[in-house]
């Protein structure tokens, strides 16, 4: 048998194996004789080694972190107008004030923050208008009386009721006498111009379930609306804070009288 063409038709019908891990290949490296003639095939078996993936991925990003909330902010108290902040420049009128409207109700609501908040700067809405203050007072410097007695004085009388009124107290009405509104004529108490007022109302409020009361001395008109002039006191013998007649109870609003 001729050596060459064996091997030649050896190639022609070696067997490849395509699979996954393992190929195997028939191959004659040498030509070798049997005693019977015939030519002895060697089998070689070759392994595979797996190739290396070439396409990576990169990681992931690592997960943000999740945002804490921010807690929402607790609204801040303010005061509520009572009338245009030029109010007091105008002229005054006779118009009666009502103490169940718009103006009553936020002149209320900003005397009682004042108190429970313990500053005074809450209640300037509901303070009568220095600049009608002005023209009211026939005395020598209305500006400084208003700032160093009116004005001073109500601050004393919200510092003295801290001990009685507590930041949780809750409102709960005014009683607000009528019949004993009365319009005070020019001339009197040093008047320019006339104006109606209005004494001894009484706060009703509960504290630790309990219902108490105290006294605004003095609501005056100007141009139809109330503004508290005088707090605790009309007068008093000393700069002190006073508070008006607390009471258990809702008490009793009045007396008459006063300018």
């Amino acid at each position: 048998m001729n050596c060459r063409g064996s091997g030649a038709r050896a190639r022609a019908g070696a067997t490849v194996v395509a699979a996954a891990v393992t190929v195997v290949v028939l191959a004659l490296p040498a030509c070798s004789a049997t005693s019977t003639g015939a030519v002895r095939k060697t089998a070689v078996t070759l392994t595979a080694t797996p190739r290396a993936s070439t396409s990576s991925r990169p990681a992931p990003p690592p997960p943000k972190p999740t945002p804490t909330p921010k807690p929402t902010p607790k609204p801040q108290p303010s005061s509520l107008p009572l009338a245009p902040p030029d109010a007091g420049t105008l002229p005054q009128t006779q118009q009666l004030p009502s103490s169940t409207d718009t103006a009553f109700n936020n002149a209320i609501h900003d005397i009682w923050l004042a108190i429970t908040s313990g500053d005074p700067d809450y209640a300037l809405p509901a303070f009568f208008p220095e600049k009608a203050y002005e023209q009211v007072k026939a005395i020598y410097d209305p500006d400084s009386d208003w700032q160093n007695r009116l004005w001073y004085d109500f601050k004393l009388d919200v510092s003295a009721l801290r001990p009685y009124v507590s930041p949780h107290a809750k409102l709960l009405r005014v009683i607000f006498p009528s019949l004993y509104t009365a319009w005070v004529l020019p001339g009197g108490c040093y008047n320019n111009i006339g104006y109606w007022h209005a004494p001894g109302a009484r706060v009703v409020y509960e504290q630790g379930g309990v219902t108490r009361s105290f006294g605004i001395a003095s609501f005056i008109s100007w141009r139809g609306v109330w503004y508290v002039i005088h707090l605790g006191a009309l007068t008093r013998a000393a700069a002190v804070g006073v508070v008006d007649d607390p009471e258990t109870g809702p008490g009793t609003a009045g007396p008459p009288g006063g300018c």
